[in-house]
């Protein structure tokens, strides 16, 4: 027995020093960022600044995978299964990080169990926007069209389970309106469809659509966000201007395999931050109306026990339930 307990011990002993020596080593090999949506949403324009910049930062290739499907829930099944070694990481999302547990039934991660928080990167403004073509320009506008034309003006999402979709039938509840949601694979596809007319309106991020208001292709009607927008001064939030109570905001942040060695999390984590301190990063994140963070990986956890909690609620007047 004595013997047998002598070399668990040392098991034990050699399995903490390998750790130790692959965190020291950290990294050796290219670095993976999953993106769990299609390329050229929001989510992948976040994680393609951060790459850009890390990439030199710790000597070794950092790349962006793309890996959509099931509203991001099989990019962040596949970082939630992936090795703890320091070189998967997964851009999550107020979509799968916190809606997600509370609209699918049989979602195979648990957001809260299966991931090691990094960093909150930051919080982006969401927006209701029309097609310019679209005769709202202000919420009461929207209200008082939704209602006199039930269900037919329709609102696009990033895809079924979706921040973007979630909002959209939480504004139902909330407003008591009856609107027709068209789903796509991804954000990308959505922005298309609605700069082309085919669909009426979306709940969408301000890194997607704020160009496209600039260029007047879409109009902007208010923010989902508890205060007004840093970018868009002038506009109002939704609960200020029609829907009283009605707050949501979409975020984004770097998450790990849980198991994944604490100093190779802190490592990033201290990477993560210098990247968003230096000054034409965060232009470039303020011009998509996008707020900086930062946050230690203590702080992201918090963060992430918080939003599920919201979401649950959220989820529960929306009644959206998905497979």
């Amino acid at each position: 027995m004595k013997k047998r307990s002598l070399f668990r011990t040392a098991a034990v002993v050699a399995a903490l020093f390998a750790l130790g020596a692959q965190a020291q080593q950290w990294p050796s090999k290219p670095v993976k960022l999953v993106v769990p949506f299609t390329a050229g949403g929001s989510t992948d324009t976040v994680a393609r600044i951060i790459s850009e910049k890390l990439t030199p930062r710790i000597g070794q290739p950092v790349l962006v995978e793309n890996k959509a499907g099931a509203g991001g829930a099989i990019g962040s099944d596949f970082v939630a299964k992936s090795a703890p070694d320091g070189y998967t990481y997964l851009v999550g999302t107020s979509s799968t990080m916190a809606i997600a547990p509370w609209v699918y039934t049989k979602l195979p991660y648990n957001p809260t169990r299966d991931f090691a928080p990094v960093t909150l990167l930051g919080i982006a403004d969401i927006i209701v926007v029309v097609n310019a073509s679209v005769p709202i320009r202000t919420t009461k506008q929207l209200l008082d069209y939704a209602r006199a034309n039930p269900g037919k003006l329709t609102f696009a999402s990033g895809g079924n389970g979706s921040i973007s979709h979630l909002l959209g039938e939480y504004f139902k509840s909330m407003a008591k309106v009856d609107m027709l949601h068209v789903p796509y694979k991804g954000d990308a596809q959505m922005v298309i469809d609605l700069l082309g007319g085919q669909v009426h309106m979306a709940f969408g991020t301000a890194v997607a659509f704020l160009p496209h208001i600039k260029s007047g292709k879409v109009a902007a009607v208010a923010v989902t966000n508890p205060k007004r927008s840093t970018t868009l001064t002038d506009l109002p939030t939704l609960s200020e201007s029609g829907v009283p109570g009605y707050e949501a905001v979409q975020w984004f942040g770097i998450a790990a395999p849980t198991g994944t060695p604490q100093e190779v999390v802190n490592r990033m984590h201290a990477e993560i931050k210098a990247i968003l301190e230096m000054p034409d990063v965060r232009k470039r994140f303020t011009d998509l109306g996008f707020d900086v963070v930062g946050s230690t990986p203590a702080e992201f956890t918090q963060f992430l026990r918080d939003e599920n909690a919201k979401w649950k609620k959220v989820a529960e007047i929306a009644g959206t339930k998905l497979d």
